[in-house]
């Protein structure tokens, strides 16, 4: 029986997991964290199913980590940072899947990493990351002659950009050309920019409406198109990655991992 608590627990990714972990005979819900000023604190975690857990919303990390072996944290890169801190000493193991962390921020994650096992991923997503798998394949057949777009949207509540699902998808593309996302990359075009840069990854970002995540790499060659798709149209896919995630971290120890070692795709 996996013990796990859920970060951000009112908003529409917790309230996802929450089901998803309620739902999940072999897991128990034990914590709920929210930021201080939740107007929920207080309130009974399954409140919105009309259930009663047991479990109460609170903004004290220790006390929602006190009896958890996992948290599932999917909020801002500066919560998570506050809640590893904890989890560090609580030796909770813990499965990220928040974006726009910065390299600082990442640091501080391999570093506690060296002693927790965590795994880190941008998308939980069983079928984003067998994405990622086409895409790395795809990039050494077509490493030549092809010019790569990468265009994703989301919803207009969404603050970071590119998401960091494109940003995974690009890296995954330059590491299979043998370079550097950060020497390849073009994140903005406005006007007179000249002809595309040959080798170059861009990046388009939409956003709007309710959309849940929609992420396509286009190859365009000479006379030919090639386009890889992943939509999403509910955040039910990453709840359920992110219970895989929780399995696999019954058998890890210590160490930093993603959704490729998670689905066993890293070879």
């Amino acid at each position: 029986m996996m013990k796990i608590a859920i970060a951000g627990a009112t908003g529409r990714m917790g309230k996802m997991l929450i089901e998803a972990v309620l739902k999940e005979p072999n897991a128990k819900l034990v914590g709920a964290l929210e930021y201080s000023g939740s107007p929920q604190l207080g309130e009974d975690a399954g409140a919105f199913l009309g259930k009663k857990t047991g479990v109460i919303i609170t903004s004290d990390i220790a006390q929602a980590l006190q009896d958890a072996e996992y948290l599932i944290d999917f909020t801002r890169p500066e919560g998570t940072m506050a809640h590893l801190a904890v989890a560090e000493k609580t030796a909770t193991k813990m499965i990220i899947g928040t974006t726009g962390l910065d390299s600082q921020q990442i640091a501080q994650l391999q570093k506690a990493a060296e002693n927790l096992a965590v795994v880190f991923a941008p998308n939980m997503s069983v079928g984003v990351n067998v994405t990622l798998k086409l895409l790395e394949v795809a990039a050494k057949m077509l490493s030549q002659g092809y010019d790569i777009e990468i265009i994703e949207a989301h919803h207009r509540h969404k603050v970071d950009a590119p998401s960091g699902t494109a940003l995974k998808m690009g890296e995954v593309i330059a590491t299979a050309l043998g370079e550097n996302l950060d020497d390849l990359a073009v994140y903005a075009r406005e006007g007179h920019t000249g002809e595309r840069q040959q080798g170059s990854i861009g990046f388009a970002t939409i956003r709007g409406g309710d959309i849940v995540g929609d992420h396509t790499v286009l190859f365009a060659g000479e006379g030919e198109r090639i386009e890889i798709s992943h939509k999403s149209s509910s955040r039910q896919s990453y709840a359920q990655g992110a219970l895989r995630a929780a399995q696999f971290l019954q058998n890890q120890q210590a160490g930093l991992f993603d959704m490729q070692d998670v689905l066993g795709l890293r070879h």
